[in-house]
């Protein structure tokens, strides 16, 4: 009879590790939100609904969730591009380019909003030939969608280029060589290799952008039924001591994670069983 070694290892072993992993977790994550939703479960149901389907927090719902979607299909088309333009030719200042990309993740979410006023405003640098275009953005709901097309573009981007770079060139090289175009190429070759990284990338820009605060309250003006997000209405709830209140609307977009969370893990299980095969 032979004994199984084990196989030695810089990490202490199973049991301490999941022991620090579980704790961490709890600790950080699971102890708060549990103390969240044990808050909410103390509301009635009456008074929850009341508080999460008024008619200024169903506003909100609709230009959290409608702009959070369209800043994502944005991400989900100029991401692709970028990506593609980073990973398949050279050019100088691609580095730079390559490391802008991820500027969002390192910029503090409120120094953005105000960059993207100075933009935007009517007398900002950009803003003021919108103007004369009739075109406003800063404290529109258009400023919304800017403000969020811009903290998700790297989710995609980041998503993308990894794939980019391990696609095989000679699929495409065989594609023209039996006569296809670069449309067809393009529809039938490329795609069906980035669809799962797309798909990826495009729901976690919108899970992104539909927990954004920082950037979104300076550009958006705050208007109630018209630019004002669901975060922002959030915080307001609380500093007005409507705690109930703040944490029926937070229950709602903690579900909303939730389900977006499970999409993701489902894309990412499609993506590693679709590139096994």
């Amino acid at each position: 009879m032979t004994l199984a070694l084990r196989q030695p290892s810089v990490i202490p072993g199973f049991g301490i590790t999941l022991g620090f992993t579980l704790f961490y977790l709890g600790l950080i994550l699971l102890i708060p939100i549990g103390a969240f939703l044990l808050y909410t479960a103390q509301m009635s149901w009456a008074d929850f609904w009341q508080a999460v389907s008024h008619r200024q927090v169903v506003a909100s719902y609709k230009l959290s969730f409608g702009a959070s979607l369209i800043a994502a299909l944005l991400n989900l088309v100029f991401g692709a591009i970028v990506a593609w333009v980073l990973v398949r030719y050279r050019f100088f200042g691609k580095r730079v380019i390559d490391a802008l990309v991820d500027l969002p993740f390192a910029m503090p979410t409120a120094v953005a909003g105000i960059a993207l006023v100075t933009l935007y405003a009517s007398t900002g640098w950009v803003g003021q030939y919108l103007e004369i275009l009739g075109l406003r953005v800063a404290y529109t709901q258009l400023g919304v969608v800017v403000a969020l097309t811009y903290i998700g573009l790297p989710f995609v981007v980041r998503t993308v280029q990894p794939v980019l770079e391990d696609l095989d060139r000679e699929l495409e090289e065989a594609s023209a060589i039996l006569g296809a175009n670069r449309l067809t190429t393009l529809r039938r070759v490329i795609l069906p290799a980035l669809l799962p990284a797309l798909l990826t990338g495009f729901a976690l820009a919108f899970a992104r952008a539909l927990g954004e605060y920082g950037s979104v309250i300076f550009i958006a003006g705050n208007l109630p039924f018209r630019t004002e997000i669901t975060p922002l209405l959030i915080v307001a709830k609380a500093e007005q001591y409507d705690y109930p209140g703040a944490a029926a609307i937070g229950t709602v977009m903690l579900l909303a994670a939730f389900v977006l969370l499970l999409l993701i893990n489902a894309l990412q299980w499609w993506t590693a069983r679709h590139t096994r095969r």
